[in-house]
């Protein structure tokens, strides 16, 4: 009979195993996969110094509210030179946060993407407002300008862009777009640290009004659970903390609180884990570099497969690695033929506005964002993550080409 601390130690190694790459992934391919996967989808790189961080909070008498979260917030802030730094509990808090920060509201409107993570149009829902899609450039995935701003109407209260991959967006075009029309640009950067534009990090003051970084354990780095608004605007700064603390007002005094808020505190330990993984951040970059060189060279010689182009002057974060398949193959063959040898992939992404929710509250049938649902039907999420060998990549690669190989036609 096996021990209870061998069952425990079977239960951390599958953990460790496990063939997640965000938080859209309760989708049919993970059921549909005839064998455990060989490959991970994505893994979290934990090192040493994380791990003694860590301990080090578990080791005092602070799990919250304690000194790590103002270091980490301190930390992010002097990489990527933003004057604020707000730790919150996710990505999505963090985008929520600056919704109701900017005060918007029911009827308004506010022109973002469809091809991202459905959270990055809830957040607007939550507060009453209605997400206005505009398609994406065919290259990058990321929003059209020129479909931005004419889509702009006198009810648009805001453009909430989104980095799609690490790719950042044309946010020089979208920043001088919202600033003639005199409202703010939200950069939804969740999937995105570490990128540059024209030299220039993301999150840097410029770019946007702020933008919001996330860090699930497939992003560039993770706290487990967790994100962070970065801003140049101190009202906003300080609004997004009473925000995320309750509603709590200037000084954090205890049990007076302002303005209706939410807990969306980042706690200590992730707080802990992101300090150690964000000192090792160009580290993980150039992992995650040499992940996607590898796959770009070997799947250029693969027919039917087009690898993610990198558009002039900026540095890619890479996080995730995704490639499209021509019109002809049958992408979600080739996904269920690759799970059928332990390798799983994902669609990335499925568009917002064809999300069932979405369909029954909007009344869309499909048709209005044609670029975008050409990229949601052809785009497949390989095995990505920085430790991948390149032996493992090659095995992806090959497998990908003879599934493509399968299911043409």
């Amino acid at each position: 009979m096996e021990s209870k601390a061998g069952s425990r130690f079977a239960a951390v190694e599958a953990l460790t195993s496990m063939d997640r790459l965000g938080d859209s992934d309760n989708c049919t391919y993970a059921r549909e996969e005839a064998r455990p996967p060989v490959i991970a989808l994505a893994r979290p790189d934990i090192g040493e110094l994380e791990i003694q961080l860590v301990n080090r909070v578990l080791r005092s008498d602070f799990l919250s509210m304690g000194e790590m979260t103002p270091e980490f917030e301190r930390a992010l802030a002097d990489y990527v030179g933003a004057p604020h730094a707000i730790a919150v509990s996710s990505g999505t808090a963090g985008l929520h946060c600056l919704v109701r920060a900017l005060g918007i509201g029911p009827g308004d409107e506010v022109v973002t993407t469809s091809f991202s993570f459905v959270a990055s149009s809830n957040v607007l829902l939550y507060e009453g407002a209605r997400p206005v899609f505009a398609d994406i450039e065919p290259e990058q995935l990321c929003l059209d300008p020129d479909l931005v701003e004419a889509a702009i109407t006198p009810r648009t209260r805001s453009i909430l862009a989104v980095d799609v991959f690490g790719h950042p967006c044309r946010l020089d075009r979208l920043k001088a777009i919202a600033d003639d029309c005199g409202i703010p640009l939200i950069d939804d950067a969740c999937e995105a640290l570490g990128a540059e534009l024209n030299g220039v990090k993301i999150g840097a003051p410029g770019q946007a009004d702020a933008a919001v970084f996330a860090f699930f354990p497939n992003k560039q780095i993770t706290t487990g659970e967790g994100g962070m608004v970065v801003t140049g605007d101190g009202r906003i700064a300080a609004m997004c903390r009473s925000l995320r603390n309750q509603g709590r007002g200037e000084g954090d005094q205890w049990l007076v609180h302002e303005r209706l808020g939410y807990n969306y505190r980042l706690d200590e330990l992730g707080a802990a884990l992101g300090v150690g993984q964000l000192a090792r951040i160009e580290e993980l970059l150039e992992r995650r570099d040499r992940v996607a060189d590898l796959y770009r060279q070997r799947l250029t010689r693969v027919h039917g497969v087009k690898t993610y182009p990198v558009a002039p002057g900026v540095r890619m974060s890479w996080f995730v690695y995704v490639v499209r398949l021509d019109a002809a193959i049958d992408r979600d063959r080739v996904a269920r033929q690759l799970a059928g040898q332990g390798i799983p992939t994902r669609p990335y992404f499925q568009p917002i506005h064809l999300q069932p929710f979405y369909r029954e509250r909007f009344g869309y049938r499909g048709g209005e964002l044609p670029v975008t649902e050409a990229a949601g039907r052809s785009c497949l999420a390989l095995p990505f993550h920085g430790r991948l060998t390149a032996e493992e990549v090659e095995t992806v690669a090959a497998a990908l080409e003879e599934a493509i190989v399968a299911c043409s036609g």
